[in-house]
């Protein structure tokens, strides 16, 4: 696991507009409390889904930045250099997994082009590929979409150096 800028292990998929610039990840979520209207979180909670969707309706009511309705897809709308700027939830997290490519780039020394992404394992159709067009808009060939309790059990058994059948158990708490 390769650590962020910040030497975290895990960046917040947290992207926040100011004046004069747009943070990601931990600088983005530092400042939340000064820039809520401007600073955008839970994007996979509205990504692949209909504006009218009742989860996005009630998640809605709990979010400080605003979400506009365009053509029945979920918009955020921000204050980004003194401009009002619309922005989809592929492309909020495109901005994360942008971030995520430059990192591991600057770890490896190479370009990064092609990923496999995680995503929860209740996501629909929809929210997959909208989650690989995210991908796509940061400049990865996403290979394969899989869920977070696989990515776990995969990850369990990466430094094992296990020999015959076994049984662990996997819980995905989030």
């Amino acid at each position: 696991i390769i650590a962020n800028d910040q030497g975290n292990r895990t960046t917040p998929s947290y992207v926040a507009f100011t004046d004069s610039e747009r943070l990601i990840g931990d600088a983005a979520k530092n400042q939340v409390a000064m820039n809520p209207q401007n600073t955008v979180f839970d994007a996979k909670r509205l990504i692949g889904r209909k504006y009218e969707d009742p989860k996005i309706q009630q998640d809605m009511k709990h979010w400080p930045f605003r979400v506009i309705n365009d053509c029945s897809k979920p918009k955020i709308q921000v204050e980004y250099k003194g401009e009002t700027k619309r922005f989809t939830p592929e492309e909020i997290s495109s901005m994360v997994l942008t971030k995520m490519k430059e990192t591991a780039e600057a770890y490896l020394g190479s370009a990064v082009r092609d990923a496999v992404i995680t995503v929860p394992a209740y996501f629909n159709d929809s929210q997959r590929q909208a989650t690989k067009d995210a991908g796509a808009i940061a400049g990865l060939n996403v290979l394969r979409i899989i869920n977070e309790p696989t990515a776990a059990a995969l990850a369990y058994g990466l430094d094992k150096n296990l020999k015959g059948e076994r049984n662990v158990l996997i819980f995905d708490l989030g």
